[in-house]
């Protein structure tokens, strides 16, 4: 069979990265579980990422235009770009 697995969706990531951190600063976990911790810390931290990356590429400011509505993609300083 096809392996299915999803990728959780930036709520469960962040979730999970933050019980991760949580139980990494209390600092009684053995070196070895800390290690996978922090690895699967910064497979999540990627995956957020790509996901916040997404997001900001599908962002788009509607912009009036003697009247018409255009789009305009939004840049990293949330000001709409000017043509």
């Amino acid at each position: 069979m096809a392996d299915t697995e999803q990728t959780p969706d930036f709520e469960t990531s962040l979730k999970r990265l933050e019980a991760l951190v949580s139980q990494m600063e209390q600092g009684d976990m053995p070196i070895e579980d800390a290690l996978k911790a922090f690895e699967e810390g910064i497979g999540l931290t990627r995956d957020c990422q790509a996901i916040l990356d997404q997001a900001e590429q599908k962002v788009k400011v509607l912009v009036e235009n003697r009247g018409a509505i255009e789009e305009r993609p939004l840049n990293r300083d949330g000001i709409s770009g000017d043509n």
